[in-house]
Parts: C-alpha cells; sequence; structure tokens
C-alpha cells in the first residue's frame, strides 16, 4: 500500500458538531499508511471577487492544503435540506480565481451524520453537484449517510457501535482506491 495524506473538511464550525466526531473516528480508523489531516474552514472570511487580484493568507493557506493531500474527505452536516453557508463559502474559496480551482481532478468523498434516519442525503446531493462542476472524482459508493444515535461517537473519535466501525473502515478503503486511480505515475516508470 501507498502512504497517503488524505484532508477532511468539516463543513461546521459549531464547538459541539457530531460531524466533527464523526471526521474524528475517521481519523482514528484510518488505515496503515493513510494518514488523515483537517483542512480548516473556520477562519475563511466571506469570499467576494474583489479578492481575486490578492487572495487574503488564510485562504491561499486553504488552497494550499487542499494541493498537499491526496484526497479530501468532506465530512458535512445538513441545514435546511442543503450544505452548511460556511462549506459553501470555503468551495467558493477553493474554485477562486478562475482557472485555479482546488478540486480540478482532486479526489473527494462525501460523509455526514445527523441523528434523522436520511442522516445528510439531501446536503451530501446538493455538494456532489458542486463538486462535479469543479472535476472532482467523487467517491460513489459506499455512500456515507450515518445516523448517530447517542453515544455512537466520543470527542476523540471513538466508535461505540462495531458495524459502524466497519462500515467506516470500509468507506476509507474506498476512497483509498479511488484515490490510487488518480495518482499520477512518476516520469520515467
Amino acid at each position: 500500500m501507498t502512504d497517503r495524506t488524505i484532508g477532511y473538511i468539516v463543513g461546521s464550525i459549531s464547538s459541539t458538531s457530531i460531524n466533527r466526531r464523526l471526521a474524528k473516528a475517521l481519523e482514528r480508523l484510518a488505515p496503515e499508511g493513510t494518514t488523515l489531516v483537517e483542512i480548516p474552514i473556520r477562519d475563511l472570511p466571506f469570499y467576494s471577487p474583489d479578492h481575486d487580484a490578492d487572495f487574503p493568507q488564510v485562504a491561499r493557506d486553504f488552497k494550499q492544503a487542499i494541493a498537499d493531500v491526496d484526497g479530501v474527505i468532506i465530512v458535512t452536516p445538513e441545514y435546511s435540506r442543503s450544505i452548511p453557508g460556511v462549506l459553501k463559502n470555503a468551495l467558493d474559496w477553493s474554485a477562486r480565481p478562475w482557472g485555479q480551482a482546488s478540486f480540478d481532478g482532486k479526489p473527494v468523498a462525501v460523509i455526514g451524520t445527523s441523528q434523522g434516519g436520511i442522516a445528510t442525503a439531501a446536503a451530501q446531493q446538493h455538494l456532489k453537484a458542486i463538486l462535479s462542476h469543479f472535476n472532482a472524482p467523487t467517491l460513489g459508493q459506499p455512500e456515507g449517510y450515518v445516523q448517530t444515535l447517542p453515544g455512537l461517537f466520543s470527542d476523540e473519535g471513538e466508535v461505540s457501535n462495531d458495524e459502524t466501525a466497519a462500515f467506516l473502515v470500509a468507506y476509507l478503503e474506498a476512497f483509498n482506491a479511488l484515490i490510487d486511480r488518480y495518482v499520477k505515475v512518476p516520469a520515467g516508470a
């Protein structure tokens, strides 16, 4: 297996986010040779085209963090049957300036959790439509709709349900396989 680094973006900036707990669970369950690192979005200002000529440092750092990883997992809650505004703002920063889209060709996986039975299905469909526009190869299966029940995830990312833990491991393995399909072959190989 090839060593790889996967970035993750949590689409919530809430201090009590259950999606952050899910991201921590993914980090703990990562297969050997795979490291997960957070790509934070909390400090990004509101995007405006006025910034395109001179991106603020935090936005340049955000775009560089995406460039530095082999793939990105977006862990999103669902707000009003769509993605949170803070996540959409981050995606807008990633797409600019024109011609410098961070997700173009970057493997992406989408997952989320909520207390509801369909979890974050509507938000994920909206997010996948955005990623399609960005030309990001996106993991189709397995879909990551995780229903959170009390105590399922600890703040440290421990998972209390063996079936959920096994699903998350399989999810990460499937994403690693997608990344493998997009790894560039070194020159002269």
